[in-house]
């Protein structure tokens, strides 16, 4: 099978995405579905933050996407992290068809990563990751077994999407009521944060090593 995977530049999923090349024989990498020129059984289009038009998609069998979420629940931005925020340790993750909906398309499978609840962002980035690759490599390997999707079925809900004001801390609330929060707060890019007395204050979260416990 002629597979390709394309994913945004610039962004946390590239070591990910050419792990998952090194891992599937032949298979090519794209930053931009527009340099796409060609046919390809499979393309698995992976954190990728462009909406890509009819016309490449239409050159390939399967146009693949996966969602942190049990479709049609939970569409839109950031799933996982919404979910955590919920408190939840267990999400599931699915693989469905791109079509012109937002995340509407026919699944193809569904699966479960489960999570201790004490990971922080960079660590819940490569399970996330780590997932995905995995169902990617199921897929190809038992593809009679899912090539054939099923529509989705049942409400549909969606999340926002998430912005650096969604970072911010409540100093009314204790750490431990927003460990969740701090747990997927991006340190460098959208680190949390609180206001005490008109003043805006940073705050960065990490795992101490064992020697400083």
């Amino acid at each position: 099978m002629k597979i390709a995977i394309i994913t945004s530049p610039n962004q946390w999923f590239i070591p990910f995405a050419k792990e998952l090349q090194n891992n599937i024989k032949d298979s090519v990498l794209f930053f931009e579905h527009q340099n796409i020129n060609e046919s390809f059984d499979i393309v698995f289009i992976l954190s990728y933050h462009k909406l890509i038009e009819k016309k490449y998609l239409e050159k390939n069998k399967h146009n693949i996407v996966i969602h942190a979420s049990a479709l049609p629940q939970e569409k839109g931005w950031a799933p996982m992290f919404w979910q955590i925020l919920e408190n939840k340790n267990k999400i599931p993750f699915t693989m469905f068809e791109v079509d012109d909906g937002v995340d509407g398309g026919d699944i193809y499978m569904q699966k479960e990563l489960h999570l201790t609840g004490y990971e922080l962002n960079y660590e819940l980035r490569k399970k996330q990751a780590n997932h995905i690759i995995n169902m990617c490599l199921e897929f190809i390997n038992n593809y009679y077994k899912y090539k054939v999707p099923i529509k989705q079925e049942g409400i549909e809900t969606f999340y926002k999407k998430r912005t650096s004001k969604d970072s911010e801390l409540d100093i009314s609330k204790s750490i431990a009521e927003q460990f969740n929060l701090l747990r997927i707060v991006d340190n460098d890019n959208f680190p949390a944060f609180f206001y005490m007395n008109e003043k805006k204050y940073i705050l960065k979260i990490e795992e101490a090593s064992d020697e400083n416990r």
